[in-house]
């Protein structure tokens, strides 16, 4: 199967409210799809969707097929979720609950038997099969519920926001296990906060108040989505750069599209950086800024994701 999601027209509306407005997209087989939007966006609630949890105002999904709204009972075998949310029992050890999963999803014995060791070694917790869930940091939590949202071999998982909390580690470590199942043709969708994941996703579809408002790989929505450019401002008294240049942006004095700390660097975006780069560092060095240096860099995926959700003026 070609398209194992396709979701047309997709819309969701709660009263008079608008959680998903008319969106649109494919995902191909083995595919990492990563679904990004600000808080309260529209995303979680297009993967209950998909999941047959709620069901559309308008427009149709297929997963595998099945439509969820119709076939739900039907597409749960063949689908894994994890949530946002802890969803395994701590009460039980790590074992126990790739068992309880593995029989809620009607495992026979023996391939439960090959499921939980596979499982076990894959999140990397053999040795830790008999430890109570409680007592797993929150990496190897993370890892275990994968594995019990995977026991039955689904050809189609969900993930939102699956390393929420978890230390960069431990999310790179989870990352390996998402592009493991890719490989053997498992298809992914999964929502994140965390730009670096995103940069991972093979294509992203950006969400904005219900709309999809972009959509391609990484790369390309770098060179098509940004608007602007970027001017990286090296300086040793960011926090008072950052006073002077939105002093500048409510004045009007440079028409700064965004200016936003990274670490600790400040990113412009301008309509013109060489244009503007001398006069940002005459602006800040009569403020008493000292200032290393001001280059003109490539966008990051996260300064795309904010021109493209910033409403144009």
């Amino acid at each position: 199967m070609e398209y194992p999601i396709i979701v047309e027209n997709l819309t969701k509306k709660f009263g008079d409210f608008t959680a998903v407005d008319h969106v649109s997209f494919r995902v191909t087989r083995g595919e990492v799809y990563g679904w990004l939007g600000p808080n309260g966006a529209g995303k979680t609630t297009t993967i209950r969707i998909l999941l047959g949890l709620l069901k559309p105002t308008e427009g149709e999904s297929r997963v595998l097929g099945f439509n969820p709204a119709t076939e739900t009972k039907k597409m749960h075998g063949h689908v894994g979720y994890m949530s946002q949310l802890f969803t395994l029992y701590n009460d039980l050890t790590a074992r126990e609950n790739i068992r309880f999963y593995g029989q809620a999803y009607g495992l026979s014995r023996e391939k439960l038997r090959q499921r939980q060791q596979e499982i076990l070694e894959m999140a990397g917790l053999v040795g830790r099969e008999r430890t109570l869930t409680a007592n797993l940091s929150g990496g190897w939590k993370q890892r275990l519920a994968l594995g019990c949202a995977i026991v039955h071999e689904p050809e189609v998982v969900f993930l939102d926001e699956p390393t929420a909390g978890v230390d960069p580690i431990s999310r790179r470590e989870f990352w390996d296990l998402i592009y493991g199942m890719a490989k053997k043709g498992v298809t992914v969708l999964v929502t994140t906060h965390y730009m670096d994941e995103a940069e991972l996703c093979q294509r992203v579809g950006f969400i904005s108040q219900g709309k999809l408002i972009a959509l391609d790989s990484p790369g390309e929505l770098k060179r098509t989505q940004m608007r602007g450019q970027v001017l990286e401002i090296n300086t040793t008294t960011p926090d008072q750069a950052m006073r002077v240049l939105k002093q500048a942006q409510d004045k009007g004095q440079i028409p700064f599209d965004e200016v936003a700390l990274y670490g600790a660097q400040i990113h412009a975006v301008v309509p013109d950086a060489e244009a503007f780069k001398q006069p940002i560092w005459d602006l800040l060095s009569k403020e008493g800024v000292e200032i290393h240096a001001i280059e003109w860099i490539a966008p990051t995926l996260e300064d795309v994701f904010i021109s493209a959700v910033r409403p144009s003026v």
